[in-house]
């Protein structure tokens, strides 16, 4: 029997409503990363490399602690891109935020707002902007959220201290009373915040922006040397990507970033860099990600952190440390994939490993800059007079070889030489007579063990410039793939 025309329209309905349900998998949302240097800041080459140079050692210092009794603390809040949240809808109010892969808290500044040894830490454009929460909704004691700021698992502790009546509390009916102030510590500063709830909007440059209703977040009236929010990108459950995979797995399950290559140039540290959340239409290009399983860390469980086997430089591989290719019960060991330090830090041994085969190929023609090391805090540096411009051809390849891949990339992660050397004008009077100087711009991170332990690598976003870094937090790995960053902006299909 021929089929019924009411039957064939049943049928393309059907494959109709798969293709949207399949589309529907694969959302994505795309925000604006913007980098805080700003021209103004390019006056002096040196200050630059310098400032930048101290900000990643002490970022990465920060997150191996001292003794055995200290507390394992977040990362400094990264100072290099920052993106725009609004919250409320009545009016919202918009400001400015760190992205910062190495904690797990978004948190605002709330007026009033007291900032105490915040002088000179405001980016460009950002005077002290605060966030009016008289429209918010403070968190309950006995919520999970509260708990899990607080770092235990008793809301009636909580709820306790919160004023909440014993016989409430032994009924579970202490909604009415808010959850207390929590101190919150990075690395370097702090905050006292309360929890609040309202209505996050992400501004995604097209389109209808979403809105994430009861979103989780941090009020903070006073804090020491931390004076602009965060967004936590972090393991966390009360991290951006995790909320938003409450509210959609699809989006919130993975998020990447690619930062454009800027190579300290005044002209392109301001080129807006996408930050993608959720996956692509498997419909795209074939997948060309190299991926390496993230590792778990008991004492800092909101690192994103993966293991290094080796750096090829050239074609000589350079074994890394055993430590850097797994995290013991201690939490000692791996590389954190971070989005706020700049540039790479490496135990000394590898760092002194991969200075002397690049210093035997290099050190054959420039003669090494032992005083432009001094004044810009990297090293090696070496002297190209005569205004040459093709220092570069003497640099050899350099790649990292992550663990487990298992995808036949041997060669690894292999990055662009303006990743890891920048070369420079410096001196003269104006007329081009200055002398060409270029710097290894990968940083030694100390012994292993002599800041008594924790992570024991860092790779800064300055190598990952060009590459779309990928969290896949539901198959636990991150993936690098070079990219041609802006154009993410026009492009979806792209994994």
């Amino acid at each position: 029997m021929a089929p019924s025309a009411s039957s064939n329209i049943l049928v393309l309905l059907c494959i109709l409503l798969a293709i949207i349900f399949a589309e529907s998998q694969h959302q994505q949302l795309k925000l604006t990363l913007t980098h805080t240097l700003s021209p103004s800041h390019f006056t002096s080459t040196h200050h630059v490399l310098k400032s930048t140079c101290t900000r990643s050692a002490a970022r990465h210092r920060r997150l191996r602690p001292r003794s055995a009794t200290q507390v394992s603390l977040p990362l400094s809040p990264g100072s290099d891109y920052t993106l725009s949240l609004s919250l409320g809808t009545d009016p919202p109010q918009t400001l400015s935020v760190y992205m910062d892969t190495g904690s797990d808290l978004v948190w605002f500044p709330c007026s009033p707002f007291q900032c105490i040894l915040c002088d000179g830490k405001y980016p460009p454009g950002a005077a002290a902007a605060t966030l009016n929460v008289s429209a918010s909704t403070r968190v309950p004691c006995q919520s999970r959220a509260c708990s899990a700021t607080h770092s235990t698992d008793s809301s009636s502790d909580l709820c306790a201290i919160a004023g909440c009546p014993l016989d409430s509390i032994e009924m579970s009916d202490c909604f009415r009373f808010s959850c207390p102030p929590f101190y919150y510590a990075y690395g370097d500063g702090s905050l006292v915040a309360r929890l609040h709830n309202n209505s996050l909007t992400m501004a995604t440059g097209s389109g209808e922006p979403p809105i994430m209703h009861n979103f989780t977040f941090g009020c903070a009236h006073s804090a020491l040397a931390e004076p602009v929010g965060v967004a936590g990108f972090g393991r966390g459950e009360l991290s951006l990507p995790a909320q938003l995979a409450n509210l959609s797995p699809e989006l919130g399950n993975q998020f990447s970033y690619c930062l454009v290559t800027h190579s300290f140039d005044s002209t392109k540290i301001r080129q807006p860099s996408p930050l993608i959340l959720g996956r692509a239409s498997p419909s795209g290009p074939i997948n060309n990600f190299i991926y390496t399983p993230m590792l778990d860390n008991p004492k800092y469980p909101y690192f994103y952190i993966v293991g290094l086997e080796a750096i090829s430089v050239g074609g000589l591989r350079i074994p890394a440390p055993k430590s850097l290719s797994r995290v013991d019960r201690y939490g000692n060991g791996g590389v954190v994939v971070d989005s706020g330090t700049t540039f790479t830090m490496l135990p000394s041994k590898l760092f002194n490993s991969v200075v002397s085969e690049l210093d035997r190929r290099v050190g054959r023609f420039y003669k090494r800059a032992t005083d432009i090391e001094e004044k810009t805090g990297l090293s090696p540096c070496y002297c190209c007079s005569n205004g040459a411009t093709n220092m570069v051809m003497a640099v050899p390849t350099l790649s990292l070889q992550f663990a487990g891949t298992g995808n036949g990339s041997s060669s690894g992660v292999v990055l662009p030489k303006r990743n890891y050397f920048y070369e420079f004008l410096d001196g003269g009077d104006g007329v081009g007579k200055g002398k060409r100087f270029g710097c290894l711009m990968v940083m030694n991170g100390g012994d292993e063990g002599e800041d008594g332990g924790g992570p024991g690598a860092t790779l800064g976003n300055y190598q990952q410039q060009g590459f779309e870094v990928v969290y896949d937090l539901e198959r636990r790995r991150v993936g690098f793939a070079k990219r041609r960053c802006a154009s993410l902006w026009d492009n979806g299909d792209h994994r």
